[in-house]
C-alpha cells in the first residue's frame, strides 16, 4: 500500500515537520528548556484547566488551580461522585492532547492563526481569573491556599495571555502560523512524554498522582491507567494527523492513504 499526502495538505505538513524537528532538537541543547519555558507553562495551564473544567462539568467545585515555577501544576477540587473522580483524574493529560489535536485541525482548516492565538490567550486568561484567582479567594477560609502559588499562577497566566494576544496582533502570518504549529507539537509531545514520566514515577515511588486516584476508585493498577491514557492519546493524535493530511476537497481520490 502506498501512502500519499493530499496535495493541498503539503504546506501544513511541512510546517508541522519543522515545528517537530525544532522541538526534538531543543531536547539536546543545554539549557534549551529556558527557551520553551513559557510554552511549557502554557501546556501546564491546558492540563490543569482540563481538570478544573472536568470538575465543574461533573457537578463538583474547584478550590484552586495553581501552576508552579517548575512547570508542575495542581487543581484542588471537590468531586460529586466516583464517576466524576474518574473523569476529573483523566482530564489533565487527555486535555493537553486534545488541545494539540484541535490546533492541528484549526491549522488544516485554514483558520486565521491570529484568531487561534487570540483565542488561546483568552482561554488562559479565563482559567487564570476564574480558577487561579477567584476560586482561591472564595475558598481562602475553607482550605489550605498557598498565596505564593496563587501569585505565580496569576502572574504567569497574565504574561502568557499578553504574549499570545500580542503575537496574534503583531506577528506576521508566517510566524503566527509557525507559533500555532509549535504550540500544537508541544501540547502533543509533552502530553505523551509526561505520561511516560508518570509511568516511571508510579512504578518507582509512592508519590500521589492522577493515576493513583484512578487506582483508588477502580482497583485497577495505576500503571494500567497510564497505559490506557497513552493509548487514547495516541489514538487522538492519529485521528488528528489524518484530518491534518486529508484533502478538503471531499473526493475519494484525495484521501491520503489510498491504494
Amino acid at each position: 500500500m502506498k501512502y500519499k499526502i493530499a496535495e493541498d495538505a503539503r504546506p501544513q505538513i511541512t510546517l508541522l515537520l519543522i515545528a517537530t524537528l525544532i522541538t526534538i532538537a531543543l531536547w539536546f541543547i543545554p539549557f534549551a528548556d529556558y527557551l520553551v519555558y513559557p510554552i511549557r507553562l502554557f501546556v501546564t495551564f491546558i492540563h490543569e484547566g482540563g481538570h478544573a473544567l472536568a470538575a465543574v462539568l461533573t457537578g463538583g467545585s474547584v478550590q484552586s488551580l495553581t501552576v508552579s515555577p517548575d512547570s508542575s501544576g495542581l487543581v484542588k477540587a471537590y468531586s460529586s461522585s466516583a464517576l466524576a473522580t474518574l473523569i476529573f483524574s483523566s482530564a489533565g493529560y487527555l486535555s493537553a492532547t486534545a488541545y494539540g489535536v484541535l490546533l492541528l485541525v484549526l491549522i488544516r482548516w485554514n483558520v486565521s492563526p491570529g484568531k487561534v492565538l487570540f483565542g488561546s490567550g483568552v482561554f488562559v486568561a479565563l482559567l487564570t481569573a476564574v480558577f487561579g484567582l477567584f476560586a482561591p479567594v472564595l475558598h481562602v477560609f475553607s482550605g489550605d491556599i498557598s498565596f505564593a502559588a496563587t501569585a505565580f499562577t496569576v502572574l504567569s497566566g497574565a504574561v502568557l495571555t499578553a504574549g499570545l494576544i500580542a503575537a496574534a496582533r503583531y506577528a506576521s502570518l508566517k510566524w503566527a502560523n509557525f507559533l500555532v504549529g509549535f504550540l500544537a507539537v508541544q501540547c502533543l509531545l509533552n502530553a505523551v512524554f509526561d505520561l511516560k514520566n508518570l509511568f516511571v514515577i508510579s512504578a518507582t515511588t509512592d508519590a500521589h498522582n492522577d493515576a493513583m486516584n484512578m487506582a483508588a476508585v477502580t482497583g485497577l493498577p495505576a500503571g494500567m491507567w497510564i497505559l490506557i491514557w497513552i493509548g487514547i492519546s495516541i489514538l487522538m493524535i492519529s485521528i488528528g494527523l489524518r484530518v491534518y493530511a486529508v484533502s478538503r476537497k471531499g473526493k475519494q481520490y484525495d484521501l491520503p492513504f489510498e491504494d
